[in-house]
């Protein structure tokens, strides 16, 4: 069965993309990941324009967001004073990200310096993610006890100005790193339709030292705002959001999120790392490989055609 994709101005099979919806539903509810660093470039490998594929993808975040943060709300784990320091920083962020890619569009360089952010930081975080597992791995296989940082240490962000207390977090730190962590994702997300947790929750952990807890409920908090404000920007300003495709891929990721779900309980945290950071790698390899393999047609007008 074939739909119409108003915006992206191409017909495409509905059960393609309720497939492709529910498998990164899966991924996402398996690794507790948003699954929007996946999702965007399989959009732009299924034939979806690249523009198109960042807005729409952010609409669909928004939708995946809502309901794991009012249901960690009530669990009373979001740090709602930090949060609106980090929404502060991501709506500015977010914003120049908007008007990042109407500039790359004008000039005609979107898609490629989308393609060459995603190899970079798929490529930096897989690496990252894949021998940190590994080493876990090997360490628990030969009985040696995996060591965790100590939760009192300080570092140069404690002797920043400008500090605040937050309590549900119990920290007394600056309010700069919040507000440049948040506007660093809120970036990203404008430029690259993602919502930025692979970046948000390392960076609340080991740079802010938030404790474990609240960091998954404070994190989804900030995305769910910047993510619906990334949504209104790139719809209004650069027309590409598109519902219909929206919509197919939300129904899939939420039947496909409830399965996900259940398949990672059955896996230790460090195998769930190494699965996820192997298809990260593997993502940034399609990515890379399409950056200096020779294309098909050497001109293509579709650009020209298809934009606003």
């Amino acid at each position: 069965m074939n739909f119409y994709l108003p915006i992206a101005e191409m017909s495409v099979n509905i059960f393609v993309f309720l497939g492709m919806g529910a498998a990164v539903g899966f991924l996402s509810g398996m690794f507790g990941v948003g699954g929007g660093f996946l999702m965007t470039p399989l959009l732009i490998f299924s034939g979806i324009p690249s523009a198109v594929a960042v807005g729409t993808e952010a609409a669909q975040i928004v939708a995946s967001s809502v309901s794991g943060a009012i249901a960690q709300y009530r669990r009373k784990n979001v740090d709602i004073k930090l949060g609106v320091l980090l929404l502060a920083g991501g709506i500015v962020g977010s914003y120049l990200g908007v008007e990042v890619v109407k500039i790359l569009r004008r000039m005609g360089q979107f898609d490629l310096v989308l393609s060459l952010a995603y190899v970079s930081f798929l490529g930096g975080i897989g690496t990252l993610m894949l021998i940190e597992s590994l080493n876990t791995i090997r360490k628990s296989r030969s009985g040696v006890a995996v060591s965790s940082r100590k939760p009192g240490q300080h570092s140069w962000i404690h002797g920043l100005p400008f500090k605040m207390r937050f309590h549900r977090s119990k920290l007394y730190i600056s309010a700069i790193p919040p507000i440049v962590i948040g506007a660093f994702v809120g970036f990203l997300g404008g430029v690259m339709g993602v919502g930025g947790g692979f970046i948000m929750i390392p960076a609340m952990i080991y740079l802010l030292r938030v404790p474990t807890n609240v960091v998954v409920g404070t994190s989804l908090f900030q995305i769910t705002f910047v993510t619906a404000v990334t949504t209104v920007l790139h719809a209004t300003q650069n027309y590409t959001v598109d519902i219909v495709l929206a919509l197919l891929l939300m129904i899939g990721g939420v039947i496909g999120a409830q399965f996900g779900t259940v398949a990672g309980e059955k896996l230790k945290g460090e195998q769930l790392r190494f699965l996820l950071a192997a298809l990260v790698l593997l993502v940034c390899l399609r990515l890379g490989w399409d950056l200096v393999v020779r294309p098909n047609e050497l001109y293509s007008l579709s650009s020209l055609a298809g934009g606003h």
